[in-house]
């Protein structure tokens, strides 16, 4: 199995205390910072400030911060329900959260009218189910994905869907990392990835540590390599995938989408199936977070813009299911029209989790 350095896991559950240790992203790659949550509140802060950023790595971070939560408590079920909707408020698009936020709340309400303890090992370990599960997923996408690339060439990828943003060795970059593995002569090239910069600090930080080939341009400069004949294969994760297969995922990725159908290039979508929302009918109904100006105005704390700019600052945008070769999740490849096979994959996925328990 394909496998990273530890030193990339963004999270830690450090049990006998019990703790969770959240590696600050906003300080890489600089700094290694890490923050060492004993409750659950630190651990809101975290998801909100993108300390801890990724989708599945922040429904990670919330289970277990619900358990830090549940256990500060003395009324187990009005707590659990009380953390389940703050966590749930903490961030808007990216589903995995919601997703395992649900499994945190029907893990306790199974363990009903049982001794308190048991119920405290029940939900700690419900949660420590779902990391153990995003690596198997992130697994199993690379596994699904790397023949998807082509045997040499370039593969653009924009954001940050490696180890730091999974429980794994990540979903686009599991991709990438998979078919390097076995033996394809890949060169990334990571996008910048504005305003916050996850392409520079975290992909490229990525790729370095493995020792895989990448090239770092800014987000405008990705036609232009489309372009030069530089690239034969775009893949990205997402937050979200409604029905339909229209996939958000980090702003920008929707101008990717579009310059890689004008130039011919297959774009990929890799995420779990807990990133696919059924309910969610196509792209117009996936809420977009808007972020504050001082991304846009002031990165990295320095001044950029003049005072008193109107700034706009979606963190998201949605690629269109028309624009996309195919999703690849731990199931399978979905391939348009994708409705019918996400809707598989969904029904498969929750049957394993239904076995497992």
């Amino acid at each position: 199995m394909t496998t990273v350095s530890s030193a990339l896991a963004p999270l830690h559950w450090h049990a006998p205390e019990p703790a969770l240790r959240i590696l600050d992203q906003r300080a890489l790659p600089a700094e290694t910072i890490w923050q060492h949550c004993t409750a659950a509140e630190p651990v809101m802060q975290a998801i909100r400030t993108l300390a801890v950023r990724g989708a599945p790595a922040i429904g990670i971070a919330a289970a277990y911060g619900i358990v830090l939560g549940v256990r500060s408590g003395t009324q187990f079920d009005a707590d659990l329900a009380q953390m389940c909707a703050q966590f749930a408020a903490t961030r808007p698009t990216a589903v995995n959260l919601f997703w395992a936020i649900e499994r945190m709340r029907v893990a306790g309400a199974r363990t009903a009218g049982q001794p308190r303890p048991e119920r405290l090992a029940a939900l700690e370990a419900q949660a420590q189910c779902i990391a153990a599960d995003d690596a198997q997923c992130c697994a199993d996408i690379g596994r699904h994905g790397a023949p998807l690339l082509p045997d040499r060439g370039g593969v653009l990828t924009h954001c940050n869907a490696g180890a730091l943003a999974t429980g794994g060795i990540g979903t686009a970059l599991g991709v990438i990392r998979t078919a390097v593995a076995m033996g394809k002569q890949l060169h990334v090239w990571i996008d910048e990835t504005r305003p916050l910069l996850q392409g520079a600090r975290l992909t490229a930080y990525e790729m370095a540590a493995d020792g895989i080939a990448a090239t770092l341009m800014c987000d405008n400069m990705a036609g232009h390599a489309l372009k030069l004949g530089r690239i034969q294969a775009a893949v990205v994760g997402a937050d979200r995938i409604a029905r339909n297969g229209d996939s958000a995922n980090k702003i920008g990725t929707y101008t990717v989408a579009v310059l890689c159908a004008h130039h011919g290039i297959p774009f990929y979508i890799a995420a779990p199936t807990s990133t696919v929302d059924l309910q969610c009918p196509d792209g117009d109904h996936i809420p977009i977070e808007e972020r504050g100006a001082e991304e846009v105005t002031d990165p990295q704390g320095v001044r950029f813009a003049a005072s008193g700019t109107a700034v706009f600052n979606p963190a998201f945008d949605v690629a269109p299911a028309a624009l996309i070769a195919g999703i690849i999740t731990e199931e399978g490849v979905a391939r348009p029209p994708f409705s019918a096979d996400l809707a598989a994959m969904v029904d498969r996925a929750r049957a394993r989790l239904d076995r497992r328990g």
